[in-house]
C-alpha cells in the first residue's frame, strides 16, 4: 500500500521547520510556473537515471500537478527500495508558498 499526504499536511510540516524532502516529478517548463520551495525536480521520465541523486535513508513526497505521475512515481522509487508517500491532488490541490 502507497503511502499517500495531504499537501495541508505537508505545509504544516514545512512551517514547523521540518525537514521535507520534495521531489516534484513535472516537467521543466511547468515547474518554472512555480514549485514548493526546496523540492528537487526530476520529471517522471528521468526518475529512474537519476536514482543515485536520491539516499535511501530519506523520506521523500512526491509531486505532480494533478496526482497520477506522482503515483507513478511512487511506484517506481518504491521497487527501487526508497521511501515514499504520495501527495494527493499535487499542485493542483497546493495552496502553500512557491519559489
Amino acid at each position: 500500500m502507497r503511502k499517500q499526504i495531504s499537501p495541508e499536511e505537508i505545509a504544516n510540516r514545512l512551517q514547523n521547520g521540518e525537514e521535507v524532502f520534495i521531489i516534484d516529478v513535472r516537467e521543466t517548463g511547468e515547474v518554472s510556473g512555480g514549485k514548493i520551495p526546496g523540492a528537487k525536480n526530476i520529471p517522471l521520465g528521468q526518475i529512474a537515471l537519476r536514482k543515485s541523486e536520491l539516499e535511501k535513508e530519506k523520506n521523500y513526497v512526491v509531486v505532480c500537478q494533478s496526482g497520477n505521475r506522482s503515483k507513478a512515481a511512487c511506484g517506481i522509487l518504491g521497487a527501487l527500495g526508497f521511501k515514499v508517500e504520495d501527495m494527493i491532488g499535487g499542485m493542483n490541490d497546493w495552496k502553500g508558498k512557491l519559489e
